[in-house]
């Protein structure tokens, strides 16, 4: 039996002065939210470290993470309230990209779209083209 839920994607910015470590334990937070709440995480593509166009919180860069998720229609306010209470996140944003998903699906469907990209990629390297 398929059970379908509602596909989400969370953009967070973390703040740059945090050690390794820490950076990770915040990634790691807001995954264990997700699956603590019957969600289903599909993709985190973390971006690394980039500038800001203006200064949030007196830092003029920070850690970008975008994850992919699906998950019950409260799951997001969960996440959001999260946001607001850690000091480690400067700002953040969670988008409903999808009403009804099976989130098997979405899995299996994000592995093969990463690895078309990647064999494009290697095409491209091999003949040389940019």
């Amino acid at each position: 039996m398929t059970s379908y839920m509602k596909y989400y994607e969370t953009l967070y910015l973390i703040r740059p002065d945090l050690e390794v470590e820490d950076y990770k334990g915040v990634i790691e937070k807001y995954h264990k939210i997700i699956e603590a709440n019957n969600g289903v995480i599909i993709n985190v593509d973390e971006w690394g470290k980039r500038s800001l166009a203006y200064n949030v919180e007196r830092f003029r860069d920070g850690f970008y993470v975008l994850v992919r998720f699906c998950g019950e229609p409260d799951l997001p306010d969960k996440l959001l309230k999260d946001f607001r209470l850690d000091e480690s996140v400067l700002k953040y944003i969670v988008v409903k990209l999808k009403d009804s998903v099976d989130p098997e699906e979405l899995k299996q469907g994000d592995t093969s779209s990463a690895s078309e990209a990647n064999k494009k990629e290697e095409v491209k390297a091999k003949d040389g083209s940019k």
